[in-house]
């Protein structure tokens, strides 16, 4: 099964939770807005939620689910 992948990302100011190029959430604090990615996140495994800096670059990713190692393929 082909895992989904959730964004957190900033909007301005705010900050958004997204998911193939689809808002899911708005939020003032990024805080809210990783709580609210993580809560899509494990509740879609297998799921990685990647964390961006307010510059847009990654600041970090977090996977839930079943991540075999080696990966497949």
């Amino acid at each position: 099964m082909a895992r989904k992948v959730y964004h957190v990302v900033p909007n301005g100011t705010n900050w958004q939770v997204k998911h193939n190029g689809q808002v899911l959430s708005n939020h003032i604090l990024k805080s809210a807005a990783i709580e609210a990615g993580r809560q899509v996140a494990i509740a879609n495994q297998p799921s990685q939620l990647v964390i961006h800096k307010a510059d847009g670059t990654i600041e970090t990713e977090y996977t839930y689910g079943n991540d075999p190692y080696p990966p497949v393929g």
